[in-house]
This record gives structure tokens, sequence and C-alpha cells, in this order.
């Protein structure tokens, strides 16, 4: 996929393809969410549909309110989605 300028603020960490922001909102009953990008764009996610790397497991209890978190997306018929977290520092 190409990535998408808009997502892109220029501060990624060296070698590292992932767009970055941080989780704004968890709605822990239908494990949903929303990313905050940094060059400040909000797009959603549903964790069943999320890879997550950096952690032992695929558990949304490793995400957080406020976590910095590198990210990729899909494109969805519902629009753009975030596909994949990868979690910097627990």
């Amino acid at each position: 996929m190409e990535r998408d300028k808009a997502l892109t603020s220029g501060g990624e960490q060296s070698g590292d393809l992932f767009y970055h922001g941080v989780i704004s909102k968890i709605f822990w009953r239908n494990e949903t969410g929303v990313i905050h990008s940094d060059s400040g764009k909000d797009i959603p996610f549903a964790f069943p549909f999320v890879t997550l790397l950096g952690v032992p497991r695929q558990d949304i209890r490793f995400l957080r309110e406020g976590m910095r978190v590198g990210f990729d997306v899909s494109q969805t018929p519902k629009g753009l989605r975030v596909s994949v977290i990868k979690i910097y520092d627990l």
C-alpha cells in the first residue's frame, strides 16, 4: 500500500515505516478505539481486525489511552481503518 502523505508527520523513527500517533480513545465494551495521528487525523480501529506487534500475545488489555504507538492502515468498506498497531513501550 502506498504511504498516505496526509498521515505522515515526518517524525518517524529511523528504519520504522509505521505512521505514529496516540491512542485517544478505547471503547472496552465493543473492543474499538481511535488513534490520533501525529498529523492530526483520527483513525478508528476494531480490535478483532488489528494485529498487535511488540507484545507477547494479541490482547486488547495491552492498549491504553495516551499510549504512543506506530500503526498502519487499510482501506475498508467503512473507510480508512487501523490494521496494525505497534507498541513501543509497555
